[in-house]
């Protein structure tokens, strides 16, 4: 028997002292609900839940990012909403101004609300707005898409002949350049010829254009007697240029891109617009709805303002007209004093202009239709994209719980057992302590 060394005593509070560490943590995971508190408790289970919970946050973010762009899209498509019911209404009036039994001053009437509605779907278009950002206006851009970078001025001089004039001179931004006419069109493809002038847009230069015909000018560039609106689309490379009768106007150069084009029958300006090789489309909004690098969805809505795709007003201040019997085109060179371009609304002056009105309004209402369309879908798809987002996000707690979070009922199994374990070892220790009480008994 020893009396130094009480290893009974010292085994049983070994035992104690395991058994209280393990109901601490029991306590600890009981308490915070958790499995892991640290990194000691399961390192490899930490890495792989911090991961997981990275994960289920973008998702949760993404959900909330769909969320937005649903309200944005519900922005802008509310907004053409009231434009087709303007446009809606304009067509009525068209219809009613088509009607011969009206006179100068109905139609003069009429004219004033066609103004009014027209300078009011260009402020729907313009102040239209989400979180301050515009939203029909083609000022929502990406990736460079459709920034109009700088305002020029056509002009071509005013003549009037019963021949074919042999030569006019085109101003673009005060540069002249001299134009060669011929009789013939084939095919719709009309080209110019610039001799030694060189243009210069942006970073593509043309020095050799070929030839034109003056007597296709008119309906060309869409100035016929009617002011009927058409637009000419500039298509070449760096060695020449050709002019296509379109519907929308875009310049391919060889080292980007610019468009030109007439905004309708009453406009001699035009705007350059530098969409460096990318779309000329509105502008784009690109919405991340998924929590990883790559995972975007692009929105592009279109420019929906009255003077735009619309198309269904202009601007200048001054006038350009055709002259079809002498198979001219002239115009009138326009200077915009005040730096600001006036509108103008459709012609409804007249049976005949108010009659090609009808046909403007429906293509305007079309296109308004189209975005719409447009619009609905981009919704429909953000919607299943929240659902899915939610599955995927549900899922993914559900994996992360099984990793990082406590069974409580089998927590509470180990807590119980521990607390028994520790009170045993108390009272044995108490019995162990009293064991070397019989060395006295020797020593008597």
């Amino acid at each position: 028997m020893r009396i130094n060394s009480n290893m009974s005593a010292l085994n049983t509070y070994r035992q104690l002292t395991a058994n209280q560490a393990a109901g601490a943590r029991s306590l600890e995971r009981l308490s915070s609900g958790l499995r892991i508190n640290r990194a000691g408790d399961d390192a490899a289970g930490l890495a792989i839940s911090e991961k997981m919970r990275g994960q289920i946050r973008g998702l949760t973010q993404a959900s909330r990012n769909a969320q937005d762009g649903i309200s944005l899209i519900q922005t802008a498509e509310g907004a053409l909403n009231e434009t087709h019911s303007i446009l809606q209404r304009m067509r009525e009036l068209a219809v009613q101004a088509s009607n011969d039994t009206n006179t100068v001053t109905d139609r003069a009437e009429i004219q004033k609300e066609v103004n009014q509605l027209t300078s009011e779907i260009t402020r729907i278009g313009n102040n239209t707005e989400f979180n301050t950002k515009k939203v029909i206006n083609g000022d929502m851009t990406g990736a460079g898409t459709g920034a109009v970078m700088e305002r020029q001025t056509l002009s071509f001089p005013s003549v009037v002949l019963a021949t074919p004039h042999p030569n006019v001179v085109l101003s673009i931004g005060g540069e002249n350049y001299n134009i060669a006419f011929a009789h013939a069109v084939a095919q719709g493809t009309n080209t110019v010829d610039t001799a030694t002038n060189t243009v210069t847009i942006g970073t593509a230069t043309i020095t050799d254009l070929g030839t034109n015909v003056a007597s296709a000018l008119n309906q060309l560039f869409g100035l016929e007697p009617s002011n009927s609106l058409r637009d000419f689309t500039i298509t070449g490379t760096a060695t020449n240029i050709s002019i296509e009768a379109k519907s929308t106007g875009s310049f391919a150069g060889a080292a980007g891109a610019e468009s030109i084009r007439l905004l309708s029958g009453l406009v001699a300006q035009a705007l350059v617009q530098n969409t460096n090789g990318a779309d000329g489309i509105g502008g784009q909004s690109h919405l991340q709805i998924g929590a990883n690098q790559g995972q975007q969805f692009t929105v592009a809505i279109s420019d929906m303002r009255a003077l735009q795709n619309l198309r269904i007003s202009g601007t200048g201040s001054g006038s350009a007209h055709g002259v079809v019997a002498e198979a001219f085109f002239t115009t009138t060179v326009l200077t915009d004093r005040s730096g600001v371009p006036n509108e103008f609304a459709l012609d409804v002056s007249t049976a005949s202009r108010a009659t090609a009105a009808i046909t403007v309004m429906d293509n305007a209402m079309t296109l308004v239709s189209a975005e719409r369309s447009r619009l609905g879908a981009f919704q429909n798809r953000l919607e299943h994209t929240i659902n899915n987002l939610g599955t995927s996000a549900e899922n993914l707690t559900a994996a992360e719980s099984r990793v990082r979070d406590v069974d409580m009922a089998k927590e509470m199994m180990e807590f119980t057992k521990n607390n028994i374990l520790s009170q045993a070892a108390q009272a044995m220790l108490a019995q162990a302590n009293q064991l070397p009480q019989g060395v006295l008994q020797l020593l008597r």
